[in-house]
């Protein structure tokens, strides 16, 4: 109310100037200072005209803030608990995993039986039960073939090992 009441003055005084006789060079007196209304809102001023035709500054960066929540933005794969091999595998068989290797011939020697296996390296490695690979343990050398113990890298299976068969005569060496 007061500020309407600064202004309607502000005319007043204006007009009367002009009425007066405003040839004179005299400058028209300064409007009172507005007085701070507690009951009205103030409004920000408005920014000058060159700083609207300036472009604006840029927002500020994004941080993500985790909050006990994984990072959207890094890639899930490769960051399990468990270790990948890297690296160079070990010599001979435990250098191998179960599914590469394939059984060419099983042999006596006393009253154990030994197995003649081929490996990825077209090399050809002799096992007995208990031996080691990269990813199991031979169980049994028969005459049928080997039986091998393997080790399940599945973290939602239940079962952690498994018995694999490795039979002396496979489907690929039969030919008809």
């Amino acid at each position: 109310m007061r500020a309407i009441l600064v202004t309607v003055t502000l005319w007043v005084t204006v007009l009367s100037s002009v009425a007066h006789g405003a040839s004179q060079a005299s400058p028209p007196p300064a409007p009172p200072p507005p007085a701070p209304a507690a009951s009205t809102p103030q409004q920000t001023p408005a920014p000058p005209a060159d700083a609207a035709s300036t472009p604006s500054a840029p927002p500020d960066t994004y941080v993500y803030q985790p909050d006990g929540r994984r990072d959207p933005f890094v890639s899930a794969l490769g960051t399990g608990s468990e270790p990948r091999m890297t690296g160079k595998r070990g010599e001979g068989p435990a250098g191998m995993l179960t599914a590469e290797i394939s059984v060419r011939g099983i042999m006596q020697h006393g009253t154990s039986l030994l197995a003649l296996v081929q490996g990825p390296d077209n090399r050809t490695y002799i096992v007995r039960a208990g031996d080691k690979l990269m990813d199991g343990t031979i169980k049994a050398v028969t005459r049928e073939g080997l039986t091998i113990v393997q080790d399940v890298n599945d973290p939602l299976s239940l079962v952690k090992t498994r018995e694999v068969r490795r039979p002396l005569r496979s489907l690929e060496d039969a030919k008809p």
